[in-house]
């Protein structure tokens, strides 16, 4: 809810002394949208996200069977290399969704490094179509390392933890 705030009536001016009042108040309490009634008036403010800036690259044009060949020769040092599969046993993502370590951003994780982790035990939450869903173990386990970053979105199948039996 906005606070009324006095505003003089003194037309164009007074309309951009609540304009900047209403944005003030928005990005004081980090609002995305404001909407506002007043006296017949009607103001709507909302965020946008900067859309990030498109740069253009340079392509090389190359004609004839020698060109093509030197081209497919080059190696692609501007390519980074996959993640390297981990080795020995995984626990796998069962869906696709926001992986959590914890139940909020408060809690300690569910599993810290190096603990042991018995079946049924709650591993972590992937959060799908804002739905909770709490990821348990199948197996027993030592968690040996966490694959994925807090917050981040994972792919059914993809590798959680690295794990030793």
């Amino acid at each position: 809810m906005v606070k009324k705030t006095e505003t003089p009536k003194n037309g164009a001016a007074g309309q951009l002394e609540t304009l900047k009042a209403v944005y003030d108040f928005m990005t004081r309490n980090g609002l995305e949208s404001v909407e506002m009634m007043e006296e017949g008036a009607q103001i709507k403010l909302v965020r946008r996200k900067a859309a990030t800036a498109q740069v253009p690259v340079a392509v090389p044009v190359a004609v004839g069977a020698a060109a093509y060949a030197a081209a497919s020769s080059a190696p692609a040092s501007h390519c980074a290399p996959p993640p390297a599969a981990p080795a020995g046993p995984t626990i796998k993502s069962p869906m696709m969704g926001i992986f959590y370590r914890a139940p909020s951003p408060s809690s300690p994780p569910f599993v810290k490094d190096g603990e042991p982790v018995k079946p049924g035990q709650v591993i972590c939450m992937i959060e799908a179509m804002k739905v909770f869903n709490e990821i348990k173990a199948e197996f027993p386990c030592v968690l040996v390392n966490v694959l994925v970053e807090n917050g981040k979105p994972v792919k059914a199948g993809q590798d959680l933890f690295a794990v030793s039996r």
